[in-house]
């Protein structure tokens, strides 16, 4: 009975510590789990070279369009904020880069563009950190300007060709486009086709006759102003012209003509040559002997 006691006591207290050893087991894994929560948090919060500079133009961080107009010069200045060193700066219009001193390059760099014209309208200038070029910000020139139209101011035609007027034009804002004929609003008719896109006004007319002379306006309307270009349309009667390969099949069965004609009768103009060339030798030979006979004649001494 003791015995059986002693092993119970025994057994109970290997029980009781084993679960101690799996509580200190378990307790030690949640703190090395917490620790290493801590240590990654830790690593995460360290200061590292990551980009943290932060880039302006004209004051603004990001990117937007200026509005200016042709003639008009316009500075824009890229500074770098919160930076904790020294930053070379990179200027690119459109794809290409744009040459700078070296005094306008480290932290702040200025770009002027002047003379601004028409053609500037849509180019994007970009500023962006040269050891970070995922930072930048650009800036696209909005270049306003009325109508400017171009194209050829007279045109002739012969009746029933086609003819086609190109009224071409550029304006920021976009312009409406329209013709007229005459000073009046075009009406449009079967042969008539007008065709728009936002660089022309086409008008195409197809076999034009004589009604169609006159004068036709491309007239383009902004909120900027309204431009007028005209072009003068003249129809010509139709000439006849000649058919050409009549002519040539014509002139090529006369020339085969004669040339069959000489070679079937070439023996027969071989004789006459030669009948020709007898009386011509004989008469060569009279003359010669009269002038021998004469030339001794006056030999003799009287």
């Amino acid at each position: 009975m003791k015995e059986q006691l002693a092993k119970e006591v025994s057994f109970s207290e290997l029980s009781s510590r084993s679960d101690v050893n799996l509580l200190k087991m378990a307790w030690n894994v949640s703190g090395l789990m917490r620790t290493c929560r801590f240590l990654l948090l830790v690593i995460l919060f360290l200061p590292c070279e990551v980009t943290t500079s932060v880039l302006t133009v004209n004051n603004s961080t990001k990117n937007y369009i200026l509005d200016t107009r042709p003639g008009s010069q316009e500075s824009l200045k890229c500074a770098v904020q919160n930076h904790t060193r020294e930053e070379e700066l990179l200027w690119y219009r459109e794809e290409g880069t744009v040459d700078l001193k070296s005094g306008n390059k480290i932290n702040s760099s200025t770009v002027c563009v002047s003379s601004i014209s028409e053609n500037d309208n849509g180019v994007t200038f970009t500023c962006k950190l040269q050891r970070d070029q995922s930072v930048s910000v650009s800036v696209v020139l909005n270049v306003t300007f009325p109508p400017i139209l171009s194209g050829d101011d007279f045109q002739t035609a012969e009746e029933g060709n086609d003819v086609k007027l190109v009224c071409s034009v550029k304006s920021n804002p976009q312009a409406q486009m329209t013709w007229y004929k005459n000073s009046n609003i075009l009406i449009l008719e079967k042969n008539y086709q007008v065709h728009q896109t936002s660089e022309s006004l086409q008008l195409s007319i197809t076999k034009v006759k004589k009604s169609d002379n006159g004068t036709y306006s491309c007239v383009a309307n902004s909120s900027m102003r309204m431009e007028t270009k005209d072009f003068h349309l003249i129809v010509k009667d139709r000439t006849v012209a000649m058919p050409k390969e009549p002519i040539i099949a014509a002139c090529t069965v006369v020339f085969l003509t004669l040339c069959f004609g000489l070679i079937a009768r070439r023996k027969r103009i071989m004789k006459l040559c030669m009948k020709d060339e007898g009386p011509q030798r004989d008469t060569a030979l009279e003359e010669m002997n009269t002038h021998i006979w004469f030339s001794r004649i006056s030999a003799i001494p009287k």
